[in-house]
């Protein structure tokens, strides 16, 4: 009698990384200052063999701004990562909600609130636009799919990094 053949299925990991862009305040008034961020993703991952829904409020309290634009504020950190593996059945859903912080230096100091737009209520000063596709790639863990959020006003961008890793089910 020959065993079945073991089926081929996925486990989910989402790293994230914060950028500013070039032309950010943070990066133009504050280079060398100390900071911290936080934020919150909202994450909807469901299969039959695996259900996960809630919010992620990663913070990190020790920023230093970077010299210059194109390092990040916050290194590539792993936010979350499935541990059971399950049926392909597309990837899990993210969108980062709320970004929120302050960097100071002497008497520079910026706040930091971004918001997503919801209906009914006034643009907020500081929009956060979730879930700004960006190009697939693959790194030292592998093949990952990419989407930013990025705060209008502060010109910050928080960029995850969704990883799709074989296993058998």
């Amino acid at each position: 009698m020959i065993g079945a053949a073991a089926e081929l299925g996925v486990r989910y990991r989402i790293d994230v990384m914060v950028s500013a862009e070039p032309d950010a305040p943070v990066l133009s008034r504050l280079k060398g200052a100390r900071g911290e961020l936080s934020f919150t993703v909202r994450l909807s991952a469901n299969s039959k063999e695996s259900k996960f829904f809630g919010m992620l409020r990663p913070s990190f309290p020790d920023i230093v701004v970077p010299d210059a634009p194109g390092k990040p504020l916050v290194q590539q950190t792993k936010l979350w990562e499935e541990d059971v593996c399950h049926q392909r059945r597309g990837l899990p859903k993210v969108t980062v909600t709320q970004l929120g912080g302050h960097f100071a230096q002497g008497e520079g100091r910026i706040e930091i609130s971004a918001i997503n737009r919801h209906i009914g209520v006034l643009v907020p000063p500081d929009e956060l636009t979730p879930g700004i596709k960006l190009d697939q790639g693959s790194d030292s863990f592998g093949l990952f799919y990419a989407f930013r959020a990025q705060s209008r006003n502060s010109r910050l961008n928080v960029d995850l990094k969704i990883y799709p890793i074989d296993c058998f089910l």
